[in-house]
């Protein structure tokens, strides 16, 4: 597997997720940012911040094989969630938990940011996901 992640020693831990991520290889994959849209467009979990990084991950994964790599191929994950408040951690974690058996996303997670903005690409989206991987 091209991709290592660790925490050295000293870094702030517990986080549930590695502070840094080393990967070989020649194929950098970039997976622009995912919503929870359908194929078709439609919105899905309106108003569910759980429901909606859910499937959102689940686009993102989409999007991964679509260029031959799984969740074990990425380095880096980015969030961004509207309205960011401390009160909304529970649901966002609750959102990532219920799809990471399924999409086979690591424990812990690839070095992420979770970013808050006021809003993004239409009034209903509550969360977007970008995705960077290295394959050989």
């Amino acid at each position: 597997m091209p991709v290592e992640l660790l925490t050295p020693d000293g870094m702030f831990q517990p986080v549930p997720y590695h502070h840094v991520s080393v990967a070989t290889g020649s194929r950098h994959v970039h997976v622009a940012g995912q919503i929870a849209r359908d194929e078709l467009g439609r919105g899905v979990a309106p108003g569910d911040l759980a429901g909606q990084l859910a499937h959102a991950l689940r686009n993102t994964a989409r999007g991964l094989a679509g260029a031959g790599a799984t969740f074990a191929d990425v380095v880096r994950l980015r969030f961004f969630v509207t309205n960011w408040t401390p009160d909304k951690y529970d649901a966002f974690v609750a959102g990532l938990e219920s799809v990471v058996d399924e999409l086979g996303i690591p424990q812990p997670l690839p070095p992420l940011s979770a970013i808050g903005v006021d809003y993004l690409f239409e009034p209903d989206v509550l969360v977007e996901v970008e995705a960077y991987a290295v394959l050989d």
